[in-house]
């Protein structure tokens, strides 16, 4: 199924299938993601893409003060201006030793879904693993039309670049991945 962006009722409708364990394809500030509510999707969207176990997602949250629900890191104030946006930022998650990229997207739209949804989503490019990123929304729903719930069509990427992803630390922070922020 493919709606528009700009229909009427595409957020209920994205929320909605969300929150019922399914995988949709979302445009976002940066490029095209698979996307799926934490703890329900993970499988079927590493199967989709063809991902390994071991690489995580970025979660995508609505707000900037979210991440406090799920790091007590801080993000250094040269870094809060560009949230939200193309930014994401590895964190250390509350209570454990593990790391979790996280990132509030600048897509207005796609902020008001997740928070719909009630939780920070997952997100990852829209390509099977190890091939380039799709941007033209005809090859996207060519690809993956018959293997998601819903495909949400704002054309074509204007776009092919990720987000920067930096990891917070002590002293500051690092550069992981140069994108569509410079640092």
């Amino acid at each position: 199924m493919i709606c528009n962006k700009y229909d009427p009722d595409s957020v209920k409708k994205s929320a909605s299938l969300l929150k019922n364990g399914e995988v949709l394809i979302l445009p976002t500030d940066t490029v095209y993601g698979f996307s799926g509510v934490i703890g329900k999707t993970d499988l079927k969207i590493r199967l989709i893409k063809g991902r390994s176990e071991t690489k995580p997602f970025i979660v995508l949250i609505s707000e900037p003060s979210e991440l406090k629900s799920i790091s007590d890191d801080i993000m250094p104030e040269k870094l809060s201006g560009f949230w939200p946006g193309p930014l994401t930022v590895i964190v250390k998650e509350k209570n454990s030793d593990k790391t979790v990229a996280v990132r509030c997207p600048g897509d207005e739209w796609l902020r008001t879904v997740i928070k719909e949804c009630g939780s920070p989503i997952y997100s990852t490019s829209v390509n099977r693993s190890g091939s380039p990123v799709l941007t033209k929304i005809e090859d996207i729903c060519s690809e993956f039309e018959s293997e998601v719930a819903l495909i949400v069509s704002e054309g074509d990427s204007k776009t092919s670049v990720p987000s920067t992803i930096v990891k917070l630390e002590d002293n500051g922070y690092s550069v992981v991945r140069e994108g569509a922020v410079k640092l």
